[in-house]
């Protein structure tokens, strides 16, 4: 059997009409769509699932997990797919992502259920990497905003409907449905992609820097897992396992760093940093994706434990965030598109995000719902002045061969802010909340076993059974454990503040990334030569009918 929509021949370039383009565009929607609805799923479902699978104490894991993997395949997507070609590797990413939510809704463990949320993320960090480099790839970056639309609206879309089903799931079914849902959707996305991702296949002309790759792997597991055992009490920083992690991420990454300055074709480029342009919206993403994520992972928790709103109320809290975010993304994106001029944008947007992290410091079981919002739609309308810019900055800054790969990398800087967010702020929240808790539970009679297993057992549902003495105690103790965690955010705001000043302002390229690399031809050329095509396929068609009627002898007269 054939694949089809696949170019045989790098002798027959794509033809970048409007309408495959927006055809190709569907197909990342789909993947986006699939991606987007499993985290803002389990983000309502988390306080139950860590309840009764028994790990309260180590729910950082579960976010800790899936960013760990994703992380670390987001370089080998990025360039995998500038040598190979994006479109069998993001069908691949879909499978993972929805083999992986089987794998979640039949966890009879905790752990069970962190590994397989590790292989989602394995899933997870190629639909968002080759997501973005084949946009790039189609759309020149002068253009891209008004694609932004579409993309907000899925994002929107997963926005309301992930927290509307991921609470009715906890609070009328089961939460394994939040996963259950991923197959449907998850087999309509292949399907999509595996007819609608018009793109060209490859075969490397260089080695792939395999080396590299697995130093990388291992500079990064080093890294969460030194900061995931530093910052918690089992464990803490004087623990001889912690540094033997950061003996490994040190080794390992001196070790890549030597390989890649040597390797044929390296995983990550070191030319990349010596480019400015490139940096800075980087090093912003890596400062941003600690504030981001120690910020989400732990808010739809605070929500429903210390304000005590059911898991559907605290999934429908999030969306003023939601409702900022992809607003100041749409907006920003279709004034870059008309201006050309992107530098206000990140300065707007970390101080923005600063008055959101600044007001978040204040949180306390007494705040009200509706401040609260406010506080999450200041929050949101940061991060979308900041989130697509930088992307769009990093690849413009560098040559259309090297986009997949400039893409993952800047990615990847910020995962791995993600993932020092979620294991270092995570584990000040968990290991203060459960001291916390094991003292509630002692001084209300229980033993010290019992206090530890209500501790890792206690889910909302728990809560609301407790006598009323004990749950005010609780919801005080969550309240008290999470807010002072933000002004530990404030500096790295101002770190980003300080960053975007120097972002340097070039001008946007209006040449896409496959017609710039002559894989694709796009315009009133394009339209001419599917014309064309059309015609050449009608008359091949027709020949060999013409052809039957020459070759035949008539009929001898009488």
């Amino acid at each position: 059997m054939t694949t089809p929509n696949v170019l045989k021949s790098a002798a027959e370039p794509l033809l970048l009409t409007q309408r495959r383009i927006w055809i190709i565009f569907g197909a990342l929607i789909a993947g986006m769509l699939l991606s987007s609805l499993d985290q803002t799923i389990v983000s309502t479902a988390m306080p139950t699932i860590v309840g009764q699978l028994g790990g309260v104490e180590n729910q950082a894991w579960i976010t800790t997990a899936y960013l760990l993997a994703t992380t670390i395949v987001m370089p080998i997507y990025g360039k995998f797919g500038d040598v190979l070609g994006r479109r069998s590797l993001f069908m691949i990413a879909i499978a993972l992502f929805t083999l992986a939510s089987v794998g979640c809704a039949f966890s009879t463990d905790f752990w069970m259920f962190v590994v397989f949320r590790a292989v989602q993320g394995l899933g997870g960090g190629g639909l968002i990497i080759l997501s973005q480099a084949i946009i790039a790839d189609i759309v020149p970056a002068s253009q891209r905003g008004r694609y932004l639309g579409p993309l907000g609206g899925i994002f929107g879309l997963a926005a309301v409907a992930g927290p509307l089903l991921g609470g009715y799931f906890v609070d009328h079914l089961t939460w394994q449905w939040a996963f259950y849902i991923n197959i449907p959707v998850g087999v309509a996305a292949f399907v999509i992609a595996w007819f609608a991702l018009t793109l060209p296949s490859k075969r490397p002309t260089m080695r792939i820097d395999v080396l590299g790759v697995l130093l990388l792997s291992a500079a990064t597991a080093c890294l969460i897992f030194f900061t995931e055992y530093g910052g918690n009490s089992k464990h803490g920083w004087g623990d001889g396992q912690t540094w033997m992690f950061g003996a490994g991420l040190l080794v390992a990454a001196c070790l890549f760093i030597f390989v890649e300055s040597r390797a044929e074709d390296p995983v990550i480029p070191l030319s990349l940093f010596r480019n400015s342009v490139f940096v800075i919206p980087t090093a912003i993403g890596l400062v941003l994706g600690v504030v981001m994520f120690a910020a989400l992972g732990f808010i739809p928790t605070f929500l429903q434990m210390a304000s005590g709103t059911s898991a559907a109320a605290s999934g429908l809290l999030l969306l003023p965030m939601m409702v900022g975010l992809i607003g100041a993304s749409i907006i920003s994106g279709i004034v870059i598109s008309r201006t050309g001029k992107y530098k206000a944008f990140p300065v707007a947007g970390t101080v923005v995000l600063g008055v959101g992290v600044f007001a978040m410091t204040t949180l306390a079981a007494s705040t009200p719902i509706w401040l609260i919002c406010v506080y999450l739609f200041i929050f949101g309308t940061g991060l979308g002045l900041i989130m697509q810019v930088i992307v769009l900055v990093v690849q413009n800054a560098v040559p259309p061969q090297q986009v997949g790969t400039a893409t993952s990398t800047n990615n990847y800087f910020r995962e791995v802010g993600s993932a020092l967010g979620v294991a270092v702020f995570g584990a000040l929240f968990t290991s203060r909340l459960s001291d916390k808790l094991l003292v509630i539970f002692a001084q209300s009679g229980a033993s010290p076993s019992d206090a530890a297993s209500s501790t890792a057992n206690l889910d909302p549902a728990a809560l609301n059974k407790l006598p009323q003495a004990v749950h005010d105690l609780i919801v005080t103790a969550y309240a008290d454990s999470l807010a002072p965690v933000f002004w530990y955010l404030l500096p790295f705001v101002v770190i980003a503040f300080i960053l975007s000043l120097f972002l340097k302002p070039i001008p946007l390229s209006d040449v896409a990334g496959m017609v710039a690399r002559g894989e694709a031809v796009t315009g009133e050329e394009a339209d001419a030569l599917e014309a064309q095509r059309l015609a050449d396929a009608k008359a091949a068609k027709a020949a060999p009918k013409q052809t039957d009627s020459a070759n035949t002898t008539p009929p001898p007269t009488s």
